[in-house]
C-alpha cells in the first residue's frame, strides 16, 4: 500500500510601517524641522530608540564629541535679536543682557495620519548660543588696550566665554574687537543675565543657535505610519524665549515641526522547498506498511526564519474553511482537519506576554492571532507545527486502499494591526 499525504502551504508577508511627524508654518514665526527615524538594526537589536536625523548646525556642528556625549543637537536659526536702547551699567535684568528660555520639558501630542493613534514627544532647550556685535570696539568701549581685555571689562564677571548662572560653562569663546561668539548650557530653568560694566549705545545677536534634547515614544508599541504634531514658543519680552527688555526680535514665534519616521520590519523566510509539506508518522510509514498498525498522528514541523521589529498577527485562510484548514483525498472526496500550531522565536510573545509556543491558529479573519516583539528580532527560527490528530487515522488509512490527501493552507503575516 502506498500512502502520499500531501500539504502546501503559501506564506504571505506583511507590509513595512512608518512613522513622521510634520507642522505648518505660522505668521511671523520660524519654522524648524525636527526629523527621528526608526530602522531596526540587525547588529543592535536591543537598541529599541528613534535617531535624530535632523541636520546639524551651529554649536554641535563644531563639537560634535561633546553633543554626542550629553545626547544634544543643536540648530542655528535666523532670528536676530536688536537693542531698542542703549545698554546702561548695573542695570536691573530686564535692562541688561538676559536670557530666559524654555528649558524644562515640554509634550506635544503626535498623530499617525491613517490610524489616528497618538503618542508624546518631549522635548527642552539644552543650551543657547549666538554672536553679540557691539557697536563700537571693546577697547573703545572700555578704555582697553586690547579687544580681550575689553570684552573681559565690559561685563560684570568678565566676558561671555564665563557665563551668567545658573547657565553654565560650554568651552565656546570666540572674538573680534567688536563680536563675541558663545554658548552657554541651560542645565535648569532660571533667567542667566549679564550686567554691563560700561554704556553700550547699541548691540545685536545675529542668530539663534539652540541644543534641544527629545524624549520620544517607544517605537516597538507604536503603528507602523505617519506621525505629526507641532510644539510653538512665543519669542520675545515676556515669552518663552525672553531676552528682556533691550534686546528685541525680528520674529516673534518658533514653531518646530516633528517628523518622526518609523520603518517596522516584518519578514518571513522559509527553506527551499518549504511550501510543500509532506505529512508522515512518527518514524516514518514502515509499521503501517509491514504491520497494519495506524500511526498515532500525521504531522509536519516547518522550520522558518522570522524578522520583526513591532507587533504583528497572523491569520489562516483555507480552502475549505472551517476552524481548522481541512485536507482532502481527491479519489475518495474524503476530508479530514489539519490542525495548524505556531512557535515563534524568544524576544517574541502573544497578548497575554507569553512566549508562543504551539500557539494554536484557527482559520479566517476573526481568529487571527496577534503577536508583539519586545526587541529587535532577526532571522529568528520559528516553526510552523502542521498536525492530523490519532482520531482521524481510521477514517484516512484503509488496509489496501491508496489514497493522497491534498490541500492548501495560507498563512498571512500583517504587520497592519
Amino acid at each position: 500500500m502506498n500512502l502520499k499525504t500531501c500539504l502546501q502551504g503559501w506564506l504571505r508577508g506583511g507590509r513595512s510601517l512608518a512613522l513622521l511627524v510634520f507642522v505648518t508654518p505660522s505668521a511671523a514665526a520660524v519654522t524648524q524641522e525636527i526629523r527621528a527615524l526608526f530602522v531596526p538594526d540587525s547588529a543592535y537589536p536591543q537598541r529599541n530608540t528613534f535617531t535624530n536625523t535632523t541636520p546639524v548646525s551651529g554649536y554641535c556642528e563644531h563639537y560634535p564629541g561633546v553633543c554626542r556625549d550629553n545626547n544634544i543637537f543643536s540648530i542655528r536659526l535666523p532670528i536676530r535679536f536688536e537693542s531698542v536702547k542703549a545698554m546702561q551699567p548695573n542695570a536691573d535684568a530686564r535692562n541688561s543682557a538676559m536670557f530666559k528660555l524654555p528649558t524644562q520639558w515640554r509634550s506635544l501630542t503626535v498623530t499617525n495620519v491613517d490610524t489616528k493613534e497618538s503618542e508624546q514627544v518631549e522635548v527642552r532647550v539644552a543650551g543657547f548660543g549666538s554672536t553679540h556685535v557691539l557697536s563700537d570696539t571693546s577697547m573703545n568701549l572700555t578704555g582697553a588696550p586690547t579687544a580681550r581685555e575689553g570684552h573681559d571689562l565690559l561685563w560684570v564677571g568678565a566676558g561671555w566665554v564665563f557665563p551668567a548662572p545658573p547657565c553654565q560653562y560650554s568651552g565656546m569663546a570666540l572674538y573680534t574687537s567688536n563680536t563675541y561668539s558663545f554658548f552657554w548650557k541651560t542645565p535648569t530653568e532660571g533667567a542667566c543675565v549679564k550686567v554691563a560694566s560700561f554704556p553700550i549705545p547699541g548691540m545685536s545677536y545675529n542668530y539663534l543657535d539652540f541644543a534641544y534634547e527629545l524624549r520620544t515614544p517607544n517605537p516597538m508599541s507604536m503603528s507602523s505610519g505617519l506621525y505629526t504634531g507641532s510644539l510653538s514658543y512665543s519669542v520675545g519680552q515676556g515669552g518663552d524665549f525672553d531676552m528682556g527688555d533691550v534686546m528685541l526680535p525680528n520674529d516673534n514665534q518658533l514653531t518646530l515641526d516633528f517628523v518622526l519616521d518609523v520603518q517596522h520590519m516584518l519578514k518571513v523566510e522559509i527553506p527551499p522547498g518549504g511550501e510543500k509539506v509532506r505529512l508522515v508518522p512518527d518514524g516514518g510509514w514502515q509499521n503501517w506498511l509491514q504491520a497494519g498498525r495506524r500511526p498515532v498522528r500525521l504531522f509536519r514541523d516547518q522550520t522558518f526564519h522570522i524578522s520583526a521589529s513591532s507587533r504583528f498577527k497572523v491569520e489562516l485562510d483555507c480552502v475549505i474553511e472551517g476552524f481548522d484548514c481541512t485536507i482532502k483525498d481527491a479519489v475518495t472526496n474524503r476530508a479530514v482537519k489539519l490542525k495548524t500550531f505556531l512557535s515563534l522565536p524568544p524576544g517574541m510573545t502573544n497578548n497575554a506576554g507569553n512566549p508562543v509556543r504551539y500557539e494554536y491558529l484557527r482559520a479566517g479573519p476573526s481568529y487571527a492571532k496577534r503577536f508583539q516583539t519586545g526587541h529587535y528580532v532577526h532571522r529568528g527560527p520559528g516553526v510552523l507545527h502542521f498536525e492530523i490528530a490519532s482520531h482521524e487515522m481510521a477514517q484516512m488509512l484503509q488496509p489496501g486502499v491508496a489514497s493522497c490527501y491534498v490541500g492548501n493552507v495560507t498563512v498571512i503575516w500583517d504587520s497592519d494591526v
